[in-house]
């Protein structure tokens, strides 16, 4: 497994792991419940990380055309 592969674990660990501390109503943060803003921003995060991860990727550089 590639060592840039092993980023793919932040997203699954932050909203798995350390949701149950998470689950509260405040603060609200833009306007939302903590828990609510707690996802939206995983979702976010998670976006990042795999751009970042398909970026450096060396799998991806390859060409699969003939």
């Amino acid at each position: 497994m590639k060592t840039i592969k092993l980023l793919l674990l932040i997203p699954f660990i932050g909203v798995l792991c350390f949701l149950p501390m998470a689950n509260r109503v405040e603060p609200y943060v833009l306007g939302l419940p903590f828990l609510l803003f707690w996802i939206t921003s995983w979702m976010v995060l998670s976006s990042v990380i795999l751009a970042v991860v398909y970026k450096f990727d060396p799998d991806n550089k390859r060409s699969d055309t003939k």
